[in-house]
C-alpha cells in the first residue's frame, strides 16, 4: 500500500511458480509494519506447506495472512497496553492524593492527578520521581501492571476475540488442506480406474474381446 511495498513486491512474488503468482494479492501493510518481516513469515509458512495445486497455494497463501494479522495484533495489544500505563498511573495517583480530600476538593485534586500522569508519560525525571513516590506507598511494577490490564479490560477483550478469531480460521484452513491431501491419492486412483473402464469399453464396443483384469 506504499512504495515501500510496491518496490519489493517482486521479491515477494517469486517465492511462488509463475503460474500461481496471480493467487497471491500484494500485502496490505498498515504504517509502521515492515515488508521484509512480513516477507519472512509468508516465506516460512510457504516452506512448510510445500504447496504444490493451486488449491494447496490458496490456503497456504491465507494461512500466511493470517499468521501476519495475529503478530500485529499481538504488537498491537502490547501498545495498547504501554498507552494505558498512562491511566494506570493515574488511577493509582488518586488512591493517595484524592483519599480523604472534602468532596467539594476532589474534582480539583483528580484534575492534578491527571495533570501529574500526563508529566509521567512526557518528562522522564518526572516519571522517576513519581513511580519512586508510588513505590513507597506500595505500589510497585507489577501493581501498576495489573492496574494497567483493569483500566485496558474492555479493549483487550476486542484484541482477544481478534486474535482468537483469526486462530481459529488457521487451525480450519490447516484442516482443509489436510483432508484436500488425503482425497487428492484417492481422486487420483478413481480418475485412474475410471480411465481403465472407460478404454476396456471402447475396446468391447468396437468389436473386439474385451480385456481381462490380469
Amino acid at each position: 500500500m506504499n512504495g515501500s511495498v510496491m518496490r519489493t513486491q517482486p521479491q515477494s512474488a517469486s517465492i511462488l511458480p509463475p503460474q500461481f503468482r496471480a493467487l497471491c494479492p500484494p500485502p496490505q501493510l498498515l504504517p509502521g509494519e515492515n515488508i521484509d518481516h512480513y516477507q519472512a513469515v509468508q516465506a516460512a509458512i510457504f516452506h512448510d506447506i510445500s504447496p504444490q495445486s493451486a488449491i494447496e497455494w490458496l490456503i497456504a497463501i491465507d494461512i500466511a495472512e493470517l499468521s501476519w494479522e495475529m503478530q500485529r495484533y499481538r504488537a498491537l495489544r502490547h501498545k495498547l497496553l504501554s498507552s494505558y500505563r498512562q491511566k494506570a498511573i493515574e488511577m493509582t495517583l488518586r488512591r493517595i492524593d484524592v483519599a480523604g480530600i472534602p468532596p467539594d476538593l476532589q474534582d480539583l485534586a483528580k484534575i492534578h492527578t491527571m495533570k501529574n500522569a500526563l508529566d509521567w508519560q512526557l518528562d522522564p525525571l518526572a516519571a522517576t520521581d513519581i513511580e519512586t513516590r508510588l513505590h513507597s506507598y506500595g505500589f510497585d511494577q507489577q501493581t501498576l501492571n495489573m492496574e494497567v490490564y483493569v483500566q485496558a479490560r474492555e479493549v483487550l477483550s476486542l484484541f482477544e476475540a481478534l486474535l482468537n478469531g483469526a486462530h481459529f480460521r488457521r487451525l480450519v484452513l490447516l484442516r482443509e488442506l489436510n483432508r484436500f491431501r488425503r482425497s487428492a491419492p484417492a481422486n487420483s486412483n478413481r480418475g485412474a480406474t475410471r480411465q481403465l473402464v472407460s478404454s476396456k469399453w471402447n475396446v468391447y464396443v468396437a468389436g473386439a474381446e474385451p480385456l481381462s483384469d490380469e
